[in-house]
């Protein structure tokens, strides 16, 4: 997908371990009816892990995930009201969302660019990163032997106020979400901290992925339940420049 960048919104919602059957019905019906809603240029329903690690042992199944690419702010808003934002209120015991505006994105999900082509810039806001990779089938074992350590590291970074991983299925479709205080100490852990630059320099020779993409938005806002979020850090005060309920 090519294209000037537009809102992008990640929804999280958490829902009782009872409803994990509706919750599945949902993952197997709503993918197609959310990529059909009004202004929608992209759109993933993701399930999620706690982030210290991957594959099965690290699912969570009692919270779930939208991540969306709209054409404008003014679809988006109503996202709550469509079909598919209201089938997921009524199963979810609490919710977060987050605006975000698309500032880096490198690679492809699914064949395509999702967030169009981001103008980058400066930003005082806090930032997302987002990292999602379709795993090849021989190499998942060594990648992840090399997870724990960089998980270990992410946990402990200064700035990171919370992360956790996402993925379209247990085994094979990983990625993971992290929010940050500022761009800088996204930079620092990035490139860096030490466990995560030797997984970046194993990369190219252990060919891991078969696609993958790297993303980074800057916050907008955030509204709802940040608990759902698995926020932890201190936001330092930056409440005052991104929104908060």
């Amino acid at each position: 997908m090519s294209g000037e960048p537009g809102l992008v919104t990640l929804h999280v919602w958490r829902v009782p371990r009872r409803a994990l059957p509706r919750a599945l019905t949902r993952m197997a019906v709503d993918p197609r009816r959310l990529r059909r809603l009004p202004g929608v240029r992209f759109g993933k329903l993701l399930g999620t892990g706690t982030g210290t690690g991957f594959g099965p042992t690290d699912v969570d199944p009692t919270r779930w995930a939208a991540l969306i690419a709209w054409d404008d702010a003014t679809t988006a808003a109503d996202f709550d009201e469509t079909a598919v934002g209201r089938a997921w209120r009524r199963i979810a015991t609490a919710g977060a969302r987050l605006d975000l505006r698309p500032l880096a994105s490198r690679g492809r999900w699914a064949g395509i660019e999702p967030f169009g082509a981001p103008t980058g810039g400066p930003t005082q806001r806090p930032v997302l990163a987002l990292t999602r990779a379709r795993l090849r089938a021989r190499r998942a074992p060594t990648f992840w032997r090399a997870v724990p350590p960089v998980a270990a590291a992410l946990h402990a970074a200064p700035g990171l106020l919370a992360r956790f991983g996402v993925g379209e299925a247990p085994i094979g479709w990983q990625g993971t979400v992290s929010v940050w205080r500022t761009a800088s100490d996204l930079a620092r852990f990035a490139y860096r901290q030490p466990e995560h630059r030797a997984a970046i320099a194993r990369t190219p020779t252990e060919r891991w992925y078969a696609e993958e993409l790297f993303a980074r938005f800057e916050v907008r806002d955030v509204a709802g339940d940040r608990a759902v979020l698995g926020w932890v850090g201190r936001d330092g005060g930056w409440g005052a420049t991104v929104g908060r309920t």
